[in-house]
């Protein structure tokens, strides 16, 4: 098939798919006597998988690696500890984001709580000191009544 045909078929844009081919992750094209590729009906597999892994978290990289040269020579204990490791990435992540959220929600919550007698900036001070991570030597300002 060309590459307009394929592009349908699996949604990429031809760009995307000559960008795939010239970094060595879709192997299966073709020159015609004419110069127009030629895909093989696996092309769509290989596209469809790549576009996957990368939905997945998989980067171009590890894809390279990843996909064989030929689709029926996968190699099962390296596909599986590949996509084991990157099932711990993936927690590894998680666990930072929920810290991250953690850390979020509680420099909110410690702003939403400014004492009505403060200005804005000096509640930010208040919160910083309360965070080691400003000046504490000032005290904080009380707002003008």
């Amino acid at each position: 098939m060309k590459i307009g045909e394929l592009a349908q078929r699996t949604g990429l844009a031809a760009s995307r798919i000559r960008f795939y081919e010239s970094i060595g992750l879709l192997k299966l094209v073709q020159r015609q006597a004419n110069g127009y590729r030629s895909y093989p009906e696996e092309a769509v597999l290989v596209l469809n998988l790549i576009t996957a892994a990368q939905q997945a978290g998989f980067s171009l990289d590890e894809l390279r690696t990843l996909l064989p040269q030929d689709l029926t020579q996968w190699q099962h204990g390296k596909l599986l500890d590949t996509l084991h490791a990157k099932v711990r990435d993936i927690e590894a992540l998680e666990q930072r984001l929920a810290q991250s959220k953690g850390h979020l929600l509680a420099l909110i919550d410690e702003i939403e709580s400014k004492p009505d007698d403060l200005d804005c900036a000096a509640n930010a001070k208040r919160v910083l000191s309360k965070m080691n991570l400003g000046e504490t030597s000032e005290a904080p300002r009380r707002a003008k009544k």
